[in-house]
């Protein structure tokens, strides 16, 4: 399978025209090239397992859920046929289990056809998505952005884009995800792009908006 990367050249370039301050901001962070993931069965139950933790607590209970598979590989049929507290074992929660069960369920029954996301409108992937217990618009739009590779997807139920947000604009107090959803409207449509800069800004020591 080939190798997709996020490489927004153009969009980074237009959302510095309109904004010394994004302008300044990329300067200081350099361009995404981010590597998207796969849409597929075992790519979605990754961010179901990754959701809430640290990043090494995340890859490592992950790395011991999928080592349950080494012949069957991670398939929605064999991780159906698994008891829940085989995934507790490996550190899976009980809600994340629950969730990725019934993905693999909606899967099988041709509920879901994660392969066919890629060619469908972005509120009809979050439609799709959302059906799934566990998934939620969060969950879907991180689909669309880095594994579908969307570019005007504005994630305002993420806390660290509205943390980011109110770093870069100076602001004392983070927006609220509905005041933040209008103010995405001058990035159109490269809202996805500006949402990653907003998590790239903690990153960033000292900045004078």
């Amino acid at each position: 399978m080939t190798t997709r990367y996020w490489r927004p050249a153009k969009a980074v370039r237009e959302l510095s025209a309109r904004d010394e301050r994004f302008a300044r901001l990329v300067e200081v962070v350099g361009r995404p090239s981010v590597e998207l993931r796969p849409s597929t069965f075992e790519s979605i139950s990754r961010s179901i397992a990754y959701q809430q933790l640290a990043g090494a607590a995340a890859s490592a209970i992950w790395g011991r859920v999928t080592a349950l598979f080494p012949d069957d590989g991670f398939e929605p049929r064999a991780v159906l046929r698994k008891r829940d507290t085989t995934y507790r074992k490996a550190g899976l929660s009980g809600a994340k289990t629950k969730s990725i069960k019934d993905l693999a369920r909606h899967i099988t029954a041709g509920h879901v056809d994660p392969e066919a996301l890629s060619s469908m409108e972005d509120a009809d992937v979050i439609e799709s998505l959302t059906q799934v217990w566990g998934i939620g618009a969060w969950s879907a739009q991180m689909h669309l952005m880095f594994s579908l590779g969307r570019m005007d997807v504005w994630p305002v139920l993420d806390l660290g884009v509205r943390n980011g947000y109110a770093k870069f604009m100076g602001a004392k107090a983070a927006p609220t995800a509905k005041q933040l959803e209008p103010r995405g409207d001058p990035h159109r449509p490269y809202r996805s792009i500006f949402a990653w800069y907003m998590w790239r800004v903690h990153d960033v020591g000292e900045w004078t908006p």
